[in-house]
């Protein structure tokens, strides 16, 4: 199949950029200069072109550079079923592993974003050089843009980072029927979506930090006659210090295939002025309205003052958003099989509070999605909306619960509703679920009343994306509480014209986008194999601190894996099964006159010193690593069970096995 002239001039571009990439010419320069320099001490015939390109050969300079420019035949067949393909959610994740091929359609656009380097990250302006394989902390640049996620590699913190990287990202058209079409200048300035730019630093101990969020609005390349232009980018950081800058990003932008015909800078402006006034305004008709309701709202009950009720909610730039805004529904594809599975997936992503700089009180800041998922840790609120996102994704009547827990301290839960009344609560943080049952505080004394078994005390408020409800019942406790929410005397609604307006997909133009779950890039049987190794060593290692010796029993490591597979079953699913097995097995491993001891343990992370020393802070774990006897037979076994967004569940499970002396 013949390429149009711009499809080709496109190619000619990306092999071009692809070899300044590998300086593909200063090697092409060294070579030259040693073969001749060869040459000249040899005394023989002038060098020959087929001379010059054996030695090139030889080299694998020409094997190198065909790997960097592995392209992927596009039949027209291929082109034709992704033209009919283009509605269905496209993700891709550029991962360190992952071969450098792409699948160019002449039929669609692209704009194709290069970071060509960053400076003035003055946070680490003392950072020393890092030395030859020494393990140093790195920035990474996450992208996310109409469904499209991509990653950069890390690189070095430093303040002039070294991030050099190339994106292209499908502009693709958002009704079905013109999907396969190629969008033109008009069609693409009224795509409104930015791309969602988060800068993550991982220190040398694999912490994530969130350094920056920033939504770039690229359609100032419409303009460029050229179909090129070149911005730099101030990213600023996050939370407290979201007025302060972190740094500076070189972006060049292009389009593929360049524009037949190019924009004027004005028509851009006032385009995205009349977004900017459309969305203001939305925005202070929606604040005028929830002011007139909370008004409403305190006129019910002068107790309601003291009611955690929460509209708006500070995201990691500072800027006040609804708290409706931060729930969609998210179907996670084939990366999530139940609603219990996606309880278990967001269980396993970190905790961390917000930084903050000094004391005081906590420092709440709710996450974009993107930013969340990232950055791999946030705070109830951000585990909160991503379980309710995702719940609504299998199809439940799911909601985002705003109290306290025990000792009075604020937190987020989420809760459903079934079809039969029952109302569930789900703690995102672990994944356990808790029925609820209200107390009747008119029954007799004598009538049994249901013991609650979750933590949460109060209830103010209940939200998911379209709706918002505010609890006006006499007592705001979790155990009084009905939850029927067509009952206006129980709950107050806010008006679901009135959220959609500002929290709908769309609305505004200062929604943040939904990006998709990535699949994990974590091998499980590698992870698990390694860090087996890992927990060998140091257990040895330990052992032999203390004078014993280690020998051990490869069989009885094999056999403690169903045990851990039956763990994570029950963590998944919440049913026990597989016990009976595992115990059988044991017994028959173990002879008659000796003693087995098994300690099991949970981690969220993969850091092998990390999780020996905390398995040694208990005394049942450090029994079995210090065992002393006669016959001693020690087995670990560890099981990483991966989960998207590389999330992993980590089981590792210490036995020994010992003659039982009187």
């Amino acid at each position: 199949m013949s390429l149009p002239p711009e499809k080709a001039s496109e190619l000619k571009q990306i092999i071009q950029d692809h070899l300044m990439k590998m300086d593909i010419h200063g090697k092409i320069r060294g070579v030259l200069a040693e073969t001749l320099q060869a040459e000249g001490d040899r005394g023989e015939r002038p060098l020959s072109e087929e001379d010059f390109l054996t030695a090139l050969q030889r080299r694998g300079i020409v094997e190198e550079a065909m790997k960097e420019l592995s392209f992927v035949n596009v039949t027209e067949s291929q082109i034709e079923a992704d033209a009919l393909n283009t509605s269905q959610p496209r993700l891709s994740e550029k991962n360190i592993t992952q071969p450098k091929t792409m699948n160019i359609s002449p039929l669609r656009r692209y704009l194709y974003l290069q970071v060509l380097g960053g400076k003035a990250f003055l946070e680490h302006l003392q950072e020393p050089e890092p030395l030859p394989g020494q393990v140093c902390s790195t920035l990474t640049l996450h992208l996310h843009f109409r469904n499209q996620r991509f990653r950069s590699k890390p690189v070095p913190c430093a303040c002039e980072p070294d991030l050099q990287e190339g994106f292209l990202l499908e502009v693709h058209r958002d009704s079905p029927g013109d999907a396969g079409k190629m969008a033109d200048a008009t069609t693409m300035l009224s795509i409104c979506d930015p791309v969602h730019m988060v800068m993550i630093k991982t220190d040398t101990s694999g912490d994530t930090t969130l350094v920056s969020s920033y939504f770039l609005d690229w359609r100032s390349v419409l303009s460029a006659p050229s179909g090129k232009t070149t911005v730099s980018v101030e990213l600023l950081g996050v939370g407290s210090e979201c007025k302060v800058p972190a740094g500076v990003l070189n972006i060049k932008l292009e389009m593929y295939p360049p524009l037949s015909e190019t924009l004027s800078p004005e028509v851009i402006s006032t385009q995205q002025s009349l977004e900017r006034q459309k969305t203001a305004e939305k925005e202070r008709l929606f604040l005028v309205y929830a002011k007139q309701w909370w008004r409403e709202f305190l006129e019910i009950r002068p107790s309601h003052q003291s009611k955690l009720v929460k509209i708006f909610a500070q995201d990691e730039n500072g800027v006040n958003r609804p708290v409706c805004s931060y729930v969609r529904v998210l179907r996670a594809g084939r990366l999530l099989e139940s609603p219990r599975q996606a309880a278990r997936f967001v269980s396993l992503l970190v905790q961390e509070r917000a930084p903050v700089v000094g004391g005081g009180a906590r420092q709440e800041q709710w996450c974009t999605m993107m930013a969340f998922l990232c950055r791999n840790k946030g705070d109830c609120e951000d585990h909160a909306t991503l379980l309710c996102s995702l719940l609504l994704g299998f199809g439940l009547d799911a909601y985002v619960c705003v109290g306290t827990k025990s000792k009075n301290t604020p937190h987020t839960w989420v809760m459903t509703c079934g079809t039969d009344g029952t109302v569930t609560f789900w703690e995102s943080l672990t994944a356990h679920r808790y029925l609820h049952q209200p107390i009747d505080p008119e029954a007799p004394p004598m009538v049994p009343q249901p013991k609650p078994t979750y933590p949460y005390r109060t209830i103010g408020c209940v939200f998911n994306h379209k709706t918002f409800l505010a609890n006006c019942q006499p007592s705001d406790s979790v155990e009084l509480c009905v939850f029927e929410f067509t009952d206006g005397s129980r709950w107050k609604a806010m008006s679901e014209d009135a959220v959609r307006s500002v929290c709908a997909p769309g609305s505004t133009s200062s929604l943040p986008p939904l990006p998709p779950l990535c699949s994990s890039s974590v091998q499980t049987s590698e992870a698990s194999n390694q860090l087996e190794l890992e927990m060998r060593f140091l257990l040895a290692e330990h052992r032999k601190d203390l004078g014993l010796a280690t020998v051990w029993d490869d069989h009885l490591s094999y056999l403690l894996s169903s045990a851990l597979a039956a763990y994570e079953l029950e963590r998944c699913t919440g049913v026990s099964c597989g016990n009976e097995e595992f115990q059988d097995a044991v017994r028959r491993a173990v002879p008659d006159g000796h003693t087995f001891k098994g300690f099991p343990i949970h981690f969220l992370h993969r850091n092998a010193r990390r999780a020996f020393a905390t398995c040694l802070r208990s005394p049942f774990c450090e029994e079995i690593v210090c065992c002393r006897g006669d016959h001693v037979r020690l087995a670990v076994r560890v099981r990483v069970f991966a989960y998207p967004e590389s999330a992993c569940a980590v089981w590792i499970m210490f036995a020994c096995k010992y003659r039982s002396v009187l």
